[in-house]
């Protein structure tokens, strides 16, 4: 794992290669995708079900093989002993909670001319969800996804997850039967998101597709956006830990383990003021890493791309954290108030030393479908806002387009377009020929 001094003339230079990462999709990717989802919408079922035989090796023969229905989702909530359901009902009620308190109403008001104007705020009407699968299960994003959707009232969710080699794991299903997913298709890849954005005789056509997935599934859902509406193109996890050394090494680095055992290509980094702590921490590391079920991943992530920075202070970490715009960032500090004041840009601040990522993951609310590789300085976490789209309501008074007739006249005029320009005029007072 490097260690960095951003106290060095050649630390903006490193921190531009830590960061370095192509969020655009590989050319070859590229290819595949777009040929998928041509052949998706030219053979719609028929293609997925070739598709889901070659990548996912379940031998369907037919949709129907393929979307798993309500029944099976409530047997398995059914099959789930106790505590899961405990864990699951706790995690989906304080998703729920969250959400509803970012939920927008319709407004208007009427201006001194008597022109009643505002906003109109509508559901999307279906949305498809993106569930990972095969390597791990992720019952944490069916909550995260499905949760906000519902409390913005959309009508139909559709829920597509990949099952390699037809294993369906319960926790997912008993997560899709709580947060109540409308269908749900056992396909993945490029050839769910494109039968999603295009539809096919099984699968509905969505207006907006959400949720993680892979290298494919990214270059998909870069590929169709313009056709439906997608959430973000997300880039591997990252986590950055801002310590002053008054909290716990061992939390420190578990904090960084857990977002590097995501995946070899997550970066976890660690900033702080104090060079001990730093090398506590770089110590610990090496202890600890052994004793991990996923060492080798781990290695691999923090040997990639993980970095221990040291700052002077919390005027200059700061400004190193907001360059960074983490997807996560952790504040474990003595007092955390004034470093929250100083972050611009991140897509979830875990604010003190108690308060791990792993909560934000699971138990404590907010959607953990965030921005990732730097675009928190203009992207914001899944939530209740992206369910809902909006319309312009204008409502002008007899008095309102006379007052604005001539005005709206000229500025079209200027632009050369006369239609404009006529059709403002005959709405004003004794302007009609």
């Amino acid at each position: 794992m490097r260690e960095l001094d951003a106290t060095l003339a050649t630390f903006p230079a490193q921190l531009d290669q830590l960061l370095a990462w192509d969020l655009g999709v590989d050319s070859d990717i590229d290819v595949t995708v777009a040929q998928i989802i041509k052949e998706v919408r030219g053979a719609g079922d028929e293609q997925l079900l070739t598709l889901t035989r070659k990548f996912d090796r379940v031998d369907a023969q037919s949709m129907s093989e393929l979307e798993i229905d309500k029944d099976e989702l409530a047997d398995a909530w059914a099959r789930l002993d106790m505590p899961a359901q405990q864990a699951l009902t706790t995690a989906a009620d304080r998703i729920r909670r969250f959400h509803q308190r970012q939920r927008e109403e319709s407004w208007s008001f009427t201006d001194e001319l008597g022109c009643e104007l505002g906003q109109k705020i509508q559901p999307l009407d279906r949305v498809g969800v993106y569930v990972p699968g095969g390597r791990a299960a992720y019952p944490s994003s069916v909550l995260m996804t499905l949760i906000p959707a519902k409390v913005a009232g959309v009508e139909e969710i559709v829920v597509v997850s990949p099952t390699p080699s037809g294993e369906r794991n319960d926790m997912v299903l008993a997560a899709l039967h709580l947060a109540g997913a409308d269908r749900v298709f056992t396909v993945g890849g490029a050839q769910a998101v494109a039968a999603l954005a295009y539809g096919t005789k099984s699968v509905p056509r969505v207006d907006k597709i959400v949720g993680p997935g892979n290298a494919f599934v990214a270059a998909a859902k870069k590929q169709v956006f313009g056709q439906v509406g997608i959430d973000m193109i997300a880039g591997p996890s990252e986590v950055l830990v801002i310590a002053d050394g008054t909290t716990e090494a061992e939390w420190a680095v578990l904090d960084l383990f857990s977002q590097a055992e995501h995946d070899a290509s997550a970066q976890a980094i660690l900033i702080s003021t104090d060079r001990g702590f730093l090398q506590q921490v770089s110590q610990m590391i090496e202890r600890k890493l052994p004793t991990m079920q996923r060492a080798d991943i781990i290695r691999e992530s923090l040997d990639g791309r993980g970095a221990l920075i040291y700052c002077e202070g919390r005027e200059q970490a700061l400004a190193v954290a907001n360059r960074i715009a983490a997807e996560h960032l952790e504040l474990a500090v003595a007092d955390p108030d004034p470093w929250v004041d100083g972050l611009r840009h991140a897509g979830a601040i875990f604010i003190g030393p108690h308060t791990g990522e792993t909560f934000g993951d699971y138990m404590a609310g907010p959607s953990h479908v965030l921005p990732t590789f730097g675009t928190a300085r203009f992207a914001s976490p899944l939530g209740v806002y992206d369910f809902q789209k909006r319309s312009s309501m204008i409502r002008l008074s007899p008095n309102a387009a006379e007052s604005l007739s001539a005005q709206t006249d000229l500025l079209a005029t200027s632009e050369g377009l006369e239609a404009h320009a006529l059709a403002a005029r005959v709405r004003g007072s004794g302007s009609q020929e």
